[in-house]
């Protein structure tokens, strides 16, 4: 049998993990690693697949005449060395292999913190100086401490498996942690500055997003106690490093392992490089034979599944789409995609599922405006990578969460009306959108108060008692601020009963001052919500 596809290995990939395309005669393998410039983009041409690691570049020059190629696929979870942007635009898809790693990332995690408690590293760096100092590695026991897991997702969960094993206590910070999910894993959820204060060693596992850069500075660091340690294996920028080192050095917390910084490699003369209290590694979480056998497993079944049915569940770019369909969707996809942002936000902790209520003319288009609000819902939160509408259902799924989509009739006098209803434990959240015109999207509900206000920048969302004086107290503190409101919607179902306030804002303001605006005896709540991603 003639193959049918071309899979360029333009990388060292373990090739017995490569069997789901090896053992297929579909599939002609073109082993071809550490090719570049001209000769990698000679190679791509006749390919319809390439797969890479991490040393390959798959840049635009790269993709100038890959004219039949279909899929990228990175045997791991980071695609920094693939011009995304490139390949979408030739609507290639990008795969990646977000398991793979799980359990060597999770045993990583572990083995530093164990490091940490026993002062491993400083043992052996005195024992291979010739040195017999018992006294001065006097470390702790796991046993019996509490484990603070921020982000509790795949590998966070494996972590929490094996820190029970240890007879640890866990407590987790994951506002996409159900209940169930929970239980099964034996984890008590809390909010984060909780889990800072109570934890023995705090554990991250988040993604590197706009929500999560700096996550831990001064002053979180500050709630942690001064014998607790933090760990690092998720990725460099969640703690904020000159924080840190500050920390360290004024033994405000006890120790550090960091195996990803906010720059690779970790730059000589980097502070951390000099502090006792502090064990490093070179980004090692996926590096052990078994990772690496089975995320290529993990890319080649995902390859394979891309190219003969069309299954692009693990991709992280959405496909190249045009016509004029896509161009009249592109509108509501905007407000889909906002209107997910605004309901995760606004929502309790816990998301068990998102529906999404569509009454329009696009008959054709409910599962892409779905995809896009779940991906927005999740897209702060969710440690996989990048979450898009190529993948957002799938990622939902893996989280327990359940996606529902309802194509109904015209709503409230609008020709096209989406509505997105996040659920919890405590409640459900819901926030609606229209277009005026055909690309003029407006936010027109939230609950069941009608609004009217652009769903773009900085939104405040206050709720509030209906009595007078409120709006200028709201607006006073935020001008002796110095914040602009670019626009102030204020909404209430009944006089004198609970009014909500929706305030546009130039820019992100200071967790302080929504903490005053909090303070005021009249306001019940306030959030703020950044609806451009990224």
């Amino acid at each position: 049998m003639t193959a049918q596809y071309r899979v360029l290995v333009a990388d060292q990939i373990a090739l017995d993990g490569l069997a789901p395309l090896r053992d297929d005669s579909r599939f002609d393998l073109i082993i071809k690693p550490g090719l570049k410039g001209a000769e990698l983009a000679d190679a791509i041409a006749s390919a319809d697949a390439v797969l890479v690691r991490s040393a390959t570049q798959i840049t635009r020059e790269s993709l100038a005449r890959a004219n039949g190629l279909k899929v990228i696929g990175r045997a791991g979870v980071g695609v920094d060395t693939i011009d995304v942007t490139a390949a979408t635009e030739r609507g290639i898809a990008v795969l990646t292999a977000p398991a793979g790693n799980t359990i060597s990332a999770a045993e990583l995690t572990l083995a530093l913190t164990l490091a940490l408690a026993r002062r491993v590293s400083a043992a052996d760096r005195s024992m291979k100086s010739g040195q017999w100092d018992r006294k001065s590695f006097s470390g702790t026991e796991l046993y019996g401490k509490t484990l603070g897991l921020v982000g509790a997702g795949r590998i966070g969960g494996e972590v929490a498996k094996r820190a029970r094993a240890f007879g640890m206590q866990v407590v987790a910070f994951d506002p996409f942690l159900i209940a169930d999910r929970a239980a099964a894993l034996g984890i008590e959820r809390a909010e984060l500055d909780d889990v800072l204060r109570r934890a023995d060693v705090v554990s991250l596992h988040v993604p590197l997003t706009d929500a999560t850069t700096g996550l831990l500075g001064d002053r979180e660091l500050g709630l942690m106690k001064p014998t607790a340690v933090i760990v690092n294996a998720a990725r460099g920028g969640v703690v904020r490093e000159d924080a840190l080192v500050r920390a360290l050095k004024d033994k405000r917390i006890a120790g550090a392992a960091l195996d990803v910084f906010e720059q690779e490699p970790l730059p000589a003369d980097h502070p951390l490089r000099a502090l006792d209290n502090v064990v490093l590694t070179p980004h090692l979480g996926a590096s052990t034979a078994e990772a690496q056998q089975n995320v290529a497993i993990e890319i080649a079944e995902a390859v394979r599944a891309a190219l003969v049915e069309g299954d692009l569940s693990r991709a992280v770019n959405a496909p190249g789409l045009g016509g004029e369909e896509m161009r009249r969707l592109r509108p509501l996809l905007d407000l889909a995609e906002r209107l997910g942002i605004l309901a995760a936000a606004l929502a309790e902790r816990g998301i068990a599922r998102v529906e999404v209520r569509y009454a329009g003319s696009a008959t054709n288009g409910l599962r892409l405006l779905t995809a896009t609000a779940v991906a927005g819902a999740l897209s702060r939160v969710v440690g996989e990578g990048d979450v898009n509408t190529v993948n957002a259902l799938h990622v939902a799924s893996a989280h327990g969460i359940r996606v529902d989509q309802i194509q109904l009739d015209r709503r409230d006098g609008f020709s096209e009306h989406l509505e997105v209803r996040a659920e919890t434990e405590s409640g459900e959240t819901r926030v609606a959108g229209a277009l005026l015109g055909e690309a003029h999207p407006r936010l027109v509900r939230i609950d069941d108060f009608r609004v009217d206000m652009a769903p773009q920048g900085t939104l405040l969302i206050l709720r509030n008692q209906d009595v007078p004086g409120v709006i200028g107290r709201v607006g006073s503190l935020l001008g002796d601020a110095g914040i602009n409101i670019a626009g102030y919607h204020q909404s209430r179902l009944d006089a004198g009963g609970d009014a909500l306030a929706v305030v546009k804002v130039d820019a992100r303001i200071d967790p302080a001052i929504v903490d005053a605006l909090s303070a005021l005896p009249e306001v019940h709540s306030v959030r703020q919500v950044r609806l451009d991603r990224g």
